[in-house]
């Protein structure tokens, strides 16, 4: 780190240093803090736009709150960079999110001062309650800040946690909603509608901010001013305020990067008790023109040019899978006027604004509400409506109850597109899709596919569009095989059929999805006779084929891009062993652990799947 370049950042290293400063130096600090952040994305990408919004935001929390026996919460991570820094991980952010460096999210075993994990959107309002209901139990006295923002609000789990929490009137717990008007892309619903509205009146804001300011001068008028901002909302908004009648006295909006009013403000509210609410307003990618004029490219925007904002384009040798997808949705919606595209805030991010381009009516962002995105989707289907929803594999786990119930026990012919299936990389342990083939596997009525390439993709969605009950559809993050899909005919994948890409006669290799390509790398390595299949299905398994591979090898090995335990690897084995077969079997995949972050070859290879590991197991077996 540059000494001159940053004058105050090189002091601060631990929230006590920080408030060492005066509130002048803060704002040097709080621009140093910022430099740093584009600086140290710009070569080791990660999530830039949100966290610049919340720059002034962390720098007063830790300001005002003794942090880390005052507890901060934050919702995704997305915005817990600047916190990251101030807390004693400075040098260690240049090592943000590689392998063996810190993680891109908060992480209660990598710091003290991250009170709660966190990188699934909207837990940060229950979580900070448990905190602080178990403070107040134990009778010490303590400060818990949950910090939501990004679009979090939108999901089930924060009004669970609000309506919760505003029962409880002692429990001392403050809510901030960092409204940036964005989540990955723009908001949807009507929430985001209800915030512009309390957020745009400019005489309740202009006497609002009067009244803070005496506030900070004269803590008795706290009271007058709860009493005079209520009767001010109820005759400006016509209804009743929704913090408000959910329990929660509500403060706001405040300019979210005027740091001498965030410090008045968070100072001010330390002295009220029980659960409230400030809303305050912020830029996503405030500070860095390029982010501010393009927050939805900036959210993750990888490598970029510091002075010039160009970021470094990847020349991709093939197409991104998410792409196949959404462009292949859009040809079947043009043949198909009952296909429709659900999605829960992910349009760009799954690339359903493909389809959202042209047919914008048959396409739904449900904002991060995966729950609702799948139930809504079984109704379209009850409705006569063709659903196509796509969630990212680690974000199905959130709606797991709602697949049982609504879809599966109902028999609804809804198609689950689950993009990022398997090991994503960079982002770890709350974003890899590791369990979608176990947590699935186990229920009745649904039909697992999982394509090795473009093609196979475009090809098992066409089939899953004319079936009668539910599929889902699982695929890796990134590119594909760089095999000719665009404006292929379609074609029928025939369910629970595999295929042989490979004859042998010393070792099978049992392979799904993508892992057959790797398989068949590594056999072609081998100096011994290896066949490979691709079951194409995880469900319903290839029995046929299994039995004959039962029959022929006495060697076998199963690949898969996701957990043993449960997995397509074990139902092999399971069905082997009922048919009276007792081979040598070794089952590849990701054991009994939760991996961390990392770039996907080193993560292959720690897990034991990538094409050495295999080719080894060849050798071994």
């Amino acid at each position: 780190m540059n000494d001159n370049k940053y004058k105050y950042l090189t002091r601060v290293n631990t929230p006590r240093e920080l408030r060492e400063l005066s509130v002048e130096e803060l704002k040097v600090y709080a621009q140093e803090l910022r430099r740093y952040i584009v600086e140290c994305c710009a070569v080791n990408p990660g999530h830039l736009g949100s966290s610049l919004g919340a720059v002034e935001l962390t720098v007063a929390l830790h300001y005002i709150y003794d942090t880390p026996q005052d507890s901060i919460v934050w919702d995704v991570g997305h915005q817990a960079y600047p916190h990251k820094i101030i807390t004693e991980r400075r040098d260690a952010f240049v090592g943000n999110r590689k392998y063996g460096g810190i993680s891109g999210f908060p992480r209660m075993s990598e710091s003290r001062y991250d009170a709660f994990g966190g990188g699934h959107a909207s837990v940060s309002i229950s979580a900070a309650f448990g905190i602080a209901k178990a403070q107040e139990l134990q009778q010490k006295p303590h400060h818990v800040v949950a910090v939501i923002g990004d679009g979090a609000l939108t999901g089930g789990l924060a009004f669970e946690g609000l309506n919760n929490a505003g029962a409880s009137p002692k429990t001392d717990i403050l809510v901030v909603l960092n409204d940036n008007e964005m989540s990955i892309d723009k908001p949807a619903g009507a929430l985001d509608s209800y915030l512009v509205r309390m957020s745009t009146s400019r005489w309740y804001n202009s006497l609002k901010r009067t009244l803070w300011r005496g506030l900070s001068v004269v803590p008795p008028l706290h009271r007058l001013v709860r009493k005079t901002g209520n009767a001010i909302k109820h005759g400006l908004l016509q209804n009743s305020n929704l913090f408000e009648s959910l329990n929660f006295r509500y403060f706001g909006p405040v300019d979210g990067h005027d740091i001498e009013e965030l410090i008045r403000t968070f100072k001010a509210l330390k002295e009220i008790g029980g659960p409230k609410l400030l809303h305050i307003k912020t830029t996503k990618g405030k500070g860095y023109a390029p982010a501010e004029a393009d927050p939805a490219v900036w959210h993750a925007p990888g490598r970029f040019d510091v002075e010039t904002g160009e970021r470094v384009k990847s020349n991709y040798p093939a197409d991104r899978y998410q792409d196949v997808f959404g462009v292949t949705l859009l040809d079947l919606a043009r043949q198909n006027d009952k296909i429709v595209g659900i999605t829960p805030a992910m349009p760009s991010g799954c690339s359903m604004n493909i389809v959202m381009r042209e047919m914008p009516d048959r396409c739904f962002d449900v904002g991060i509400a995966e729950g609702h995105a799948v139930t809504f989707s079984a109704g379209l289907a009850a409705g006569g409506s063709r659903p196509f929803c796509n969630i990212y594999s680690s974000f199905m786990q959130r709606a797991y109850d709602n697949v049982i119930h609504d879809v599966a026990l109902q028999k609804l012919p809804v198609v689950m597109c689950l993009d990022r299936a398997g090991i994503v990389g960079e982002d770890g342990a709350t974003h890899h899709g590791a369990f979608d083939l176990a947590y699935f596997g186990c229920l009745p009525n649904i039909t697992i596919a999982a394509p090795r390439n473009e093609w196979m993709l475009r090809q098992m969605m066409y089939t899953a569009s004319m079936a009668d009950h539910p599929t889902v559809i699982r695929y890796p993050r990134g590119i594909g095989e760089g095999v000719q899909w665009r404006d292929t005919a379609f074609e029928i994948v025939e369910e629970g059929r595999g295929e042989v890409l490979r004859e042998g006669d010393e070792v099978a290799i049992v392979a799904v999805g993508t892992m057959a390509n790797v398989a068949l790398r590594a056999a072609e390595r081998s100096q011994r006779s290896v066949a490979v299949y691709d079951l194409r299905y995880a469900k319903p398994l290839d029995a046929e084929l299994i039995e004959k591979i039962g029959v022929k090898f006495a060697r076998i090995i199963t690949v898969e891009d996701g957990i043993i335990r449960g997995g397509v690897g074990e139902a092999v084995v399971a069905h082997l062993v009922r048919k009276g077969f007792a081979p040598k079997v070794k089952n590849l995949g990701i054991d009994d652990y939760f991996v961390h972050h990392g770039k996907p070859t080193e993560l292959y290879s720690e897990c034991g799947y990538d094409e050495e590991a295999i080719l080894r197991e060849i050798n071994n077996i």
